[in-house]
């Protein structure tokens, strides 16, 4: 069951081509939907056997040998299924409507449930080449979508961030490479139990981590590593924006430099202030920027990079609590800004443009759209008693119980920023008269306004429910990060 996370989508992902010459959009919409709630549903049954059990390990095979292939499965990479699964299910019910005036379904389809299969199975194996491995397969789906549209503007945009991404990823396989020259191996428990037998090698092991920072940094698009996000994401078309910046930033970046942090290397002091300079810049830094947009989907583009700073920030206190924060907002950031960027599809199907400047009064005409958007946006924000208010507020409270005084601080202000920005969008694109342009216009499509729906919801139900979400959810992912990868049970296929 675990390896259907890696094959399912890899398999349909090769059919739907074939599939999309008999039939342009019923099936591959049906495959495609009914593939991503299959790993949701399968994400939910491993719960009791992965919190019961513990750490699983399963071994590959192929007509009953063994293939040099390993999947490890704990509490927090469980939770990441889940969470891709669920983001990615409602960005494809999305799809449905959207993708009418792109064409050629069936192949977007496939490329995304070839990312999908990407970032499961970095999720999910134990060893740093399957880790690159796993990381390129997203990263090469990713470029395709990112060109999807054909334009100058997506090729070029795609262009960008193919070459920084190729700089990316070399500083991660440099680092693999040193670290495979150091210790004679890959899994991470015996790179782990390597790098503690070294005499000496505290140098070589900090500019190995240098690399992993500066690669995943890259991938996650943390400032000064930010360029390519902002230009990528106002040219890919509006699901992809929510898989970029909802999961693949988070998955490629965050969870595969925090998964060999604590796995592999170890979190030491020096390096927790390093991280936690770094998120923090992030989180002021493109707050920032944000306010000088107009385009919204590029300042959604800069909000991310602002909120992967809040994530940062939480998983580098190294404290329990700070690390189920960062966790806790990981998943808060991925449904309310998947929300935000299909909004941001709504709106330019609906109106044509996404330019602040030439809305305004949408409100009056899309009350659905404008009240979605507003459930995101203060989310986000961190406006209790939504989701995204919980998970700040607990990454703030580990802040002062760490002592980090000016963090938290600057965590706070920060947060006032990201209201002013989003507020400012609800004002210019939902309040004030309507423009004579939109007089004649009307809610998104069936598909697309209910994928909107579904993720507010999740907005207000996770606030509501926070407690128990937090107990029985968050709480042992956090621990699992902490632990690493504990590989104690054998798990036959």
């Amino acid at each position: 069951m675990v390896f259907s996370f890696i094959f399912l989508p890899l398999l349909i992902a090769a059919c739907l081509p074939l599939i999309g010459k008999v039939s342009k959009k019923l099936i591959p919409d049906v495959l495609t939907n009914a593939a991503l709630a299959f790993l949701l549903l399968n994400s939910i049954l491993l719960i009791k056997p992965v919190f019961t059990r513990g750490s699983l390990l399963q071994n590959i095979t192929w007509f009953g040998e063994n293939v040099n292939l390993q999947v490890a499965l704990d509490g927090f990479n469980l939770f990441m299924l889940f969470t891709i699964a669920l983001v990615s299910l409602c960005i494809t019910l999305f799809s449905i409507d959207y993708l009418k005036h792109y064409g050629y379904q069936a192949n977007f389809y496939a490329l995304l449930l070839v990312m999908v299969a990407g970032m499961n199975g970095l999720v999910l194996v134990p060893d740093l080449f399957s880790v690159y491995l796993f990381l390129e397969v997203a990263a090469i789906a990713s470029y395709a979508l990112v060109a999807f549209g054909l334009g100058p503007e997506e090729l070029e945009a795609s262009f960008k961030y193919l070459m920084l991404s190729v700089v990316a990823s070399a500083f991660v396989l440099l680092s693999i490479t040193v670290i495979f020259g150091l210790t004679g191996s890959l899994s991470f428990q015996a790179v782990a139990g390597g790098l503690q037998d070294l005499n000496g090698g505290g140098l070589i092991i900090g500019v190995c981590l240098a690399f992993f920072i500066m690669g995943f940094g890259l991938k996650a698009a943390l400032v000064p590593f930010h360029a390519w996000l902002p230009d990528a994401h106002p040219s890919a078309p509006a699901p992809i924006s929510a898989m970029l910046s909802g999961l693949l930033i988070k998955v490629s970046g965050v969870y595969a430099l925090f998964r060999i942090i604590y796995s592999v290397v170890g979190m030491t002091p020096a390096l927790s202030k390093v991280l936690m300079a770094m998120g923090t810049i992030s989180i002021v830094v493109a707050a920032l920027l944000a306010l000088g947009q107009n385009d919204i989907k590029r300042m959604l583009a800069y909000s991310s990079i602002s909120q992967v700073g809040y994530i940062i920030l939480g998983l580098a206190i190294a404290t329990p609590l700070g690390i189920a924060g960062g966790l806790f907002h990981l998943f808060n950031h991925a449904v309310a800004k998947g929300l935000l960027f299909l909004n941001s599809g709504s709106i330019q199907h609906i109106t044509g443009t996404r330019n602040l400047n030439e809305l305004g009064g949408l409100g009056k005409k899309v009350p659905l759209t404008a009240g979605t958007n507003l459930i995101g946006a203060l989310s986000i924000a961190g406006v209790p008693p939504l989701a995204g208010f919980w998970s700040k507020l607990i990454i703030i409270i580990a802040l002062v119980q760490a002592k980090h005084f000016g963090y938290a601080l600057i965590a706070v202000l920060a947060s006032i920023l990201t209201l002013w920005y989003y507020l400012l969008i609800q004002r210019k694109a939902f309040f004030g008269p309507l423009n004579d342009r939109w007089l004649n216009i009307k809610e998104a499509p069936f598909w697309m306004s209910a994928a909107n729906v579904i993720l507010a919801l999740l907005c207000i139900l996770v606030g509501i429910f926070f407690t128990p979400v937090f107990r029985t959810w968050i709480g042992p992912a956090a621990e699992a990060l902490a632990r690493g990868v504990q590989q104690v049970l054998m798990w036959g296929i």
